[in-house]
């Protein structure tokens, strides 16, 4: 009788243990939003932002401006404090006690350094820190002397003479527009129209509409075609960073502004001609306009992108309330393909394209080919950042 009732009993122990197990290793409730899970996910897996990426050391990173724009939007929108002191946490990490941004050197006229500072508008407000304004400044600052090409776009870097990238578009433009309507009474905006209608004028394929990554307005380098000077592939995430630098610079566009019109009819085009390249689930491609290429690909930082510019602006009016609808399909599309949750109920963003570029040692030279062999990895930030803003877009 005693050692069936102890038997009983450590069965029941065993039994209360697992239970006890099980509960702690699901730390992600199920029940929550999707934007919440992702932003609760990083916080699991990148206790500090800089580590976002797999990044081994703090920096002062696009990327991480990337995501934490998404951390940002949560946080206005739950109230929940976690989400702000994630942000506060690496923008203080970054900066030291006199308001500088430590490694940045302004004579690399790196123009990838202007998108984390968007997250300094709102922590100034929230904080009055003066470090906060002064580093707004010296960004501005920045783009006042960034060398441009001859037709007034903005290089991408000192080292890539006379260069326009498209992700370059997202990196300064939100930023730029939200300084010049914010302290500016916006002066600047018809030079931030310029830009975008530089890409619509160089970068914009005649054939389908959509943007390639790159263009050389002198034609030297070695990718640009001699023609039209523009690198030679059709990027997805490029077409992302494009569409979402539009969304997010009409934020600060007023509608009596002659060029608001303009920028809203930039949107519709591209995402009319965008919408025709999905693949049947509707998704976007690596390579967007060659979905049949051998090796090519579905890719989730293009249609996450895509997806949160589609909902967005749905939702300000300036896109069809169709392509809201067209979000929602692509987004369980973007579930079911790319998320896996594991069993502590974190959400793993799979296959993300890693970073590429053009030019520089080793040459890049931009064919189709490099784009298609460039590694893809799980949890990319550009990928775990574009499933967040889209998930907050859409309510999910």
């Amino acid at each position: 009788m005693k050692y069936r009732k102890t038997v009983l009993l450590l069965f029941l122990l065993f039994n209360v243990f697992a239970i006890a197990q099980n509960q702690s290793e699901t730390v992600i409730p199920y029940d929550l939003k999707w934007s919440e899970r992702t932003a609760l996910s990083i916080l699991n897996k990148y206790p500090n932002a800089w580590q976002l990426d797999g990044n081994e050391k703090p920096k002062w990173d696009y990327k991480m401006g990337f995501v934490l724009s998404g951390f940002e939007k949560l946080y206005q929108k739950t109230n929940n404090k976690k989400y702000l002191n994630y942000i506060k946490e690496y923008v203080d990490g970054m900066i030291d006690s006199t308001g500088n941004i430590k490694k940045y050197d302004i004579k690399e006229y790196n123009i990838d350094c202007l998108n984390p500072g968007k997250l300094l508008f709102n922590l100034y407000d929230i904080t009055k820190d003066s470090r906060y304004l002064k580093i707004i400044g010296q960004l501005r600052n920045q783009l006042e002397s960034q060398p441009r090409t001859p037709s007034g776009g903005f290089w991408h870097k000192q080292i890539y003479p006379n260069q326009m990238w498209i992700d370059g578009l997202y990196m300064a433009e939100p930023f730029y527009a939200q300084f010049t309507a914010k302290y500016e009474k916006g002066k600047s905006l018809d030079d931030i129209a310029r830009q975008f209608e530089l890409v619509q004028n160089h970068l914009v394929d005649q054939k389908t509409g959509l943007v390639y990554q790159a263009w050389d307005e002198s034609k030297e380098i070695a990718w640009a075609d001699k023609q039209t000077g523009t690198s030679p592939t059709i990027w997805g995430r490029g077409i992302g960073w494009y569409m979402v630098a539009l969304v997010e610079t009409l934020d600060y566009f007023p509608k009596s502004h002659p060029k608001h019109k303009v920028l809203v009819e930039y949107l519709n085009q591209i995402a009319k001609n965008v919408n025709q390249y999905k693949s049947e689930n509707g998704l976007w491609y690596q390579v967007a306009d060659k979905p049949e290429l051998y090796g090519n690909y579905v890719e989730p930082s293009a249609s996450g992108m895509i997806i949160y510019a589609f909902a967005k602006g749905a939702n300000k009016g300036y896109l069809a309330s169709s392509y809201k609808t067209t979000a929602k399909k692509s987004f369980d599309s973007f579930v079911k393909e790319f998320v896996k949750v594991d069993k502590k109920g974190e959400v793993n963003v799979l296959n993300v394209s890693s970073n590429v570029g053009l030019g520089g040692k080793p040459f890049r030279d931009g064919t189709n080919y490099y784009y298609l062999v460039s590694k893809t990895k799980e949890n990319g930030a550009i990928g775990l950042g574009a499933f967040l803003l889209s998930a907050i877009e859409l309510d999910k």
